[in-house]
């Protein structure tokens, strides 16, 4: 019997599935990015759940900044 591994692997972020589907204003992804930074400031790093959820709040707030600045600098 095999076992499919395939989901194991996935990325965390695929630009074909999950692109944004509005990309906020500048103050408003710093504010934000800002938020999250703090919020996931206190995470206990010998929790893996807790590193998890801020690991991808972190991602997704980062991926909102970059497209708020290209946006912005209209790229």
């Amino acid at each position: 019997m095999s076992v499919d591994t395939s989901a194991l692997h996935s990325p965390l972020y695929d630009e074909a599935t999950d692109g944004h589907p509005w990309t906020p204003s500048l103050d408003v992804a710093l504010d934000q990015a800002r938020r999250t930074l703090a919020e996931k400031a206190t995470a206990n790093i010998h929790d893996p759940d807790e590193m998890i959820r801020a690991a991808v709040g972190l991602e997704m707030r980062l991926r909102q900044l970059i497209a708020a600045l290209d946006q912005e600098a209209g790229r």
